[in-house]
């Protein structure tokens, strides 16, 4: 009696269900299916999730802004509290507002330092932020009269590891601190991370950027500087190069470069 064969699948899709489940073709499909699948349900997930982070961090910003102000309480609407203040598009080279041109909700400064056409390369680059956005978005909030009572300014600049992204508000005189705060660094923990520590930033408040001579002398050092306690702010204790970004930062934002035009204005009175 002859041997009976079984015939050979025809066809790919036969030949490979007709394989052995533990042949490499089967193991490597099944390997990548799996992968494939993973990954569009990792992007859907992230599509759909879109909008909730930026509401979250567009949230964040908010309060941060509050903060740095002095009227961010727990339990409060942000939104709301928010609205009390003013956003403006400031090209910075002038120091005037440029609302017309772009809108202050929507105008994203962060992104428009990575636009050839909306920033600039910078040569004396103290801050360490390689180029440099010809506009950015301030806050103005103003009292139950209607007078100026803070401006916030968005300042950003290299410390230890990472990029210090915050905000400085100065009284309405433009010249006298009222806080300062970053929301977002990768500096050391227990270290530069200190930059976050409510008694630090504390120490900022009552400060003045510049002398009655109108020359910028703020300093953040581990030593007083000879134009006295009204200008000085004690270095982190064990961040000595983190000290020094923020002082870098803080004085490239307030100096020339920076704010110093608009500042200049609102002192006139022309704000």
């Amino acid at each position: 009696m002859s041997d009976t064969q079984t015939p050979e699948p025809k066809g790919l899709i036969a030949r490979f269900l007709a394989a052995s489940p533990d042949s490499v073709g089967k193991t490597i499909f099944i390997a990548v299916a799996v992968c494939l699948v993973a990954s569009m349900i990792v992007s859907a997930a992230a599509v759909s999730l879109r909008p909730v982070q930026e509401a979250n961090k567009l949230k964040d910003k908010q309060i941060n802004i509050l903060q740095v102000a002095g009227v961010y309480e727990p339990g409060i609407d942000i939104a709301e509290a928010f609205a009390a203040f003013e956003p403006h598009v400031l090209e910075l080279e002038t120091g005037n507002f440029v609302d017309d041109r772009f809108d202050p909700n929507t105008f994203d400064d962060v992104a428009a330092a990575s636009d050839p056409e909306l920033s600039e390369p910078l040569e004396n680059d103290p801050a360490g932020i390689g180029r440099k956005a010809k506009y950015r978005v301030i806050y103005l909030l103003r009292d139950e009269a209607g007078k100026l009572d803070k401006v916030i300014l968005p300042i950003h600049g290299y410390g230890l590891w990472s990029t210090l992204y915050g905000f400085i508000a100065l009284e309405e005189n433009g010249n006298d601190i009222f806080g300062l705060q970053f929301y977002q660094h990768g500096e050391t923990p227990g270290l530069g991370a200190e930059v976050d520590n409510p008694r630090w930033k504390a120490l900022w408040n009552g400060k003045k950027l510049r002398d009655d001579a109108g020359e910028l002398q703020i300093t953040v050092a581990k030593t007083q500087p000879a134009a006295g306690p009204d200008f000085y702010i004690d270095a982190l204790a064990g961040a000595t190069l983190t000290t020094v970004g923020v002082d870098n930062l803080v004085k490239f934002w307030m100096g020339d470069q920076g704010y110093a035009p608009f500042l200049n204005k609102l002192q006139a009175g022309e704000i």
